[in-house]
């Protein structure tokens, strides 16, 4: 299944828009993720990470609605590579 997931902004690299990267934490997994298309987002804000991309910004209360979602149809161990 392909989904957007969030994640929290945990550091920025770079100062152009375009090649922005940031250090992005999914529970207690933590990836690099380009920030083109969400040119305002700083650290400590969630984004929506689809294929690598941080595709927008959402606030706190979305985020922990997505992972109790994700946490009831069992997609958040698919994240961290755990198998059931």
């Amino acid at each position: 299944m392909c989904l957007a997931i969030p994640g929290k902004v945990l550091t920025i690299e770079g100062d152009d828009p375009i090649t922005r990267i940031a250090q992005v934490q999914f529970g207690g997994i933590t990836k690099r993720v380009s920030l083109a298309c969400v040119p305002d987002v700083a650290v400590d804000q969630y984004v929506l990470v689809h294929a690598g991309l941080a595709i927008s910004v959402i606030d706190n209360a979305e985020a922990q609605r997505v992972f109790e979602y994700l946490e009831r149809i069992d997609e958040l161990t698919e994240l961290s590579g755990e198998t059931s």
